[in-house]
This record gives C-alpha cells, structure tokens and sequence, in this order.
C-alpha cells in the first residue's frame, strides 16, 4: 500500500508515495513533519551509506566462502 509522507528540508517540502516499508527505512535517520537542514540530510545519507557498505562487506564474505561452480 502507497503512503504519501512529506519531508520539510531547508523550508520546502518535498512529497513522495512510498511503500511502508520504505517509508520505516526512510524515516530511521530522518525526521519527518518537521524542518531539517541540509547538514541533517547529509548526515543521514553518511549512515545509510555506512550501513549499506557493512551489508556488501558482509555478503562479499559469505559469497567467498561459497564454492565455484
């Protein structure tokens, strides 16, 4: 089901329909309903970055332990 959620940043508001599942990643390091920066949107994104980096590292170990076919 699409949710319609608004993100405020540097006073301009910004409206996407995500999925909620979307909508629980999007919001983890991001406050909605208020206004944010620019700083807090990049700071956000470092995070994410970060987070998906640990999962590729992760899954790069696991595939190397699997055999060659």
């Amino acid at each position: 089901m699409k949710k319609k959620i608004v993100f405020y940043i540097d006073n301009l508001a910004y409206h996407f329909e995500v999925d909620e599942e979307l909508e629980k990643e999007m919001t983890m390091f991001l406050q909605k309903g208020i206004n944010i920066d620019v700083k807090d949107l990049l700071a956000a994104y470092v995070r994410k970055s970060q987070e998906c980096l640990a999962l590729k590292t992760e899954v790069s170990k696991i595939s190397a332990k699997l055999p060659k076919i």
